[in-house]
């Protein structure tokens, strides 16, 4: 995802006038105050910009968006599961530092192996956080809870982990 980081999705249309609502995982209540085009994946790894008219928060993981040229309940209904991303820089700005998704883009250190990758995905799952690296030309979905996060290093961003033992052998076999 060449600087485009996933931010959540398009969950549902709002009123007649092709509001949209956006499910967000920015771990924060915002409005995207300053966003100027929010990215849609309609098609695998095709960023369609679409410019932001207004919004306006509804709750801390949702906002109400009215996207340029998008005017009819019609319209909007056809975004609706569409994934949405922002451009690097807005989203430095709208992640919160606590929020998982702020570690897209930080590299993986392990205990025993160093090195792992750096951080392409992160999937918020109920118990804990899964991260996807590419380690050795594999994909990686490798747990961040208690038991494996060391600590995150923000000023150098690096997440260190302590990975069970042969978690790492299931790919690389």
């Amino acid at each position: 995802m060449n600087n485009y980081f996933s931010i959540g999705k398009l969950v549902s249309v709002f009123g007649l006038q092709g509001e949209l609502i956006l499910k967000h995982s920015l771990g924060k209540k915002t409005s995207l105050p300053g966003v100027e085009a929010l990215f849609l994946e309609e098609r695998k790894n095709s960023f369609i910009p679409y410019f932001v008219q207004k919004t306006s928060v509804k709750d801390h993981e949702h906002v109400f968006v009215k996207l340029e040229g998008i005017d009819t309940k019609e319209a909007a209904r056809r975004l609706v599961q569409v994934p949405v991303y922002l451009g690097e820089e807005d989203f430095k700005k709208q992640a919160a530092s606590s929020a998982p998704l702020s570690m897209l883009g930080y590299a993986v250190h392990d205990k025993q192996q160093g090195e792992l990758g750096v951080i392409e995905e992160v999937i918020e799952m109920p118990m804990q956080v899964l991260v996807k690296v590419i380690f050795r030309e594999k994909e990686m979905l490798l747990p961040l809870n208690e038991q494996s996060l060391v600590k995150v290093d923000k000023k150098h961003q690096i997440v260190h982990v302590d990975l069970p033992e042969g978690l790492l052998d299931i790919y690389l076999e």
